[in-house]
């Protein structure tokens, strides 16, 4: 994500107001806005993959499935993000047509430019939520999904093994790496440059 770099503080209010009319998306952090950018291919058909998966699994209960167009608000860390799946159970959350603010599951997709800033700054926002119970990375490079888990004593990381499946223990859900992985070429390790085998790349 990419700096504003607006002069002033920036209130929740204006945050949000703003963010009602605004063609792109923004994430706020504590008084500063920042610019989303696009996703490739390969990180969209992933989210939908498995949000298609969960709002299956989920239909009919009281746990909500969302996609990337929905807020999520930290309000210890005086943030809003936008997960790429989120599921709540919470029926405040229901009742909220902006934003949500209690989800049991994050999910998020990751690409070369975001993925130490999903495992570092915005993970550690989220562990501020006394809701959230598993946190889901999936790479878009390859064929690789994390899953950490709240315990007691912190998080537990549990890597799903290529031929096992993708479990979250707090909605009862499961499916395997071929379903999340549907339809998704996976995006190169390295950029057109650094994978052009000619000479004249070097």
């Amino acid at each position: 994500m990419s700096n504003l770099a607006l002069p002033s503080f920036i209130t929740v209010d204006d945050y949000l107001a703003g963010e009602a009319e605004s063609p792109i998306k923004h994430e706020y952090i504590d008084g500063e806005v920042f610019a989303m950018g696009g996703a490739s291919d390969a990180h969209v058909t992933i989210s939908l993959n498995l949000a298609s998966l969960l709002r299956a699994h989920l239909r009919g209960g009281p746990c909500r499935v969302y996609i990337t167009d929905m807020k999520l608000r930290v309000e210890r860390a005086n943030a809003f993000f936008y997960p790429d799946v989120l599921v709540t159970c919470s029926a405040a959350d229901a009742a909220e047509p902006d934003f949500k603010r209690a989800p049991t599951v994050v999910i998020e997709v990751l690409s070369k430019s975001t993925e130490g800033y999903d495992r570092g700054d915005k993970f550690a926002r989220y562990r501020l939520l006394d809701s959230l119970q598993e946190y889901v990375l999936i790479d878009s490079r390859r064929r690789a999904i994390e899953v950490f888990r709240r315990h007691a004593d912190g998080w537990l990381l549990q890597p799903v093994a290529e031929a096992g499946a993708l479990k979250l223990q707090t909605v009862d859900f499961a499916c395997t790496m071929d379903e999340v992985y549907e339809d998704v070429t996976l995006e190169p390790e390295c950029d057109e440059r650094e994978c052009d085998p000619s000479p004249e790349a070097h």
